[in-house]
């Protein structure tokens, strides 16, 4: 691959699965032989933790590298995952939004940061569970958004208001953004409003919803509490199985369209 593909993976919800869908797909591309960064956009700084980066080893931040001088191989930490490395995140952050707001340029600085990135195969933002500047300046930044959607009632009525905005950032700063797909997360085959809900987002969304589902997984719940991915935690869980599987499909994706 000539080009590094820079994917945002957002959606305005918490607790979706957004950054356990960052962490695991960057792993599981890894593990298929491709070179990823993460960014953690998150003042949370939970793909941080969930990659083994302590919070006192977070010496430069995913917040240095929008506000400073700092370039992105500036930022980047190795993980104990061979080809995957990140700029992790902390609370200072969370103070960014307000920090750049009159910055000029200030929806372009990630972009700046990131453009004629070679080194890499595939760089996964993941970002805050809000619309704001950071999430903006990913979106700016990216090729495409990957939207984990949780099985659950009222999920596609957030999903208008994601859509809005990258149509938005589509038509003012970044008109090559595009949808990567929408990956159903926390499903539970068992249940009927699982079921339904990937009913009604396949009719809404047609191929733009990802064949692969990512299960209900205890495996997956506990994988952060030991600061590993599900796939270094348990590598024969359901959850593992079920990232392995997005990201071949993921990848197959990526072959169709270059």
């Amino acid at each position: 691959m000539l080009d590094t593909r820079i994917i945002a993976v957002a959606n305005q919800k918490g607790g979706v699965g957004k950054t356990t869908t960052a962490i695991n797909l960057g792993a599981a591309l890894a593990e298929q032989g491709q070179k990823v960064a993460i960014i953690d956009l998150d003042p949370q700084g939970n793909a941080s933790t969930g990659l083994g980066v302590p919070l006192e080893e977070r010496e430069l931040t995913s917040y240095d590298l929008l506000t400073g001088e700092q370039t992105l191989q500036d930022t980047l930490q190795d993980t104990d995952i061979s080809d995957l490395q990140i700029v992790p995140s902390n609370r200072d952050l969370a103070s960014a939004d307000l920090e750049l707001s009159s910055r000029a340029g200030r929806t372009q600085l990630l972009r700046r940061k990131l453009s004629g990135t070679m080194e890499f195969d595939y760089i996964l933002i993941d970002c805050p569970p809000a619309l704001g500047l950071l999430t903006v300046n990913a979106m700016v930044a990216a090729h495409s958004v990957l939207v984990p959607l949780q099985a659950e009632f009222y999920a596609l009525e957030g999903l208008s208001q994601l859509l809005m905005t990258v149509r938005e950032v589509r038509q003012t700063a970044n008109p090559d953004l595009r949808i990567e797909g929408v990956l159903l997360t926390m499903a539970d085959s068992r249940n009927n409003l699982s079921q339904q809900v990937e009913a009604d987002a396949r009719n809404t969304l047609s191929g733009l919803v990802y064949r692969t589902v990512i299960p209900r997984n205890v495996r997956l719940s506990e994988a952060p509490s030991h600061a590993k991915p599900v796939l270094h935690y348990d590598p024969n869980s359901k959850g593992s199985q079920a990232y392995r599987e997005l990201a071949k499909e993921f990848l197959s994706r990526q072959l169709a369209t270059a």
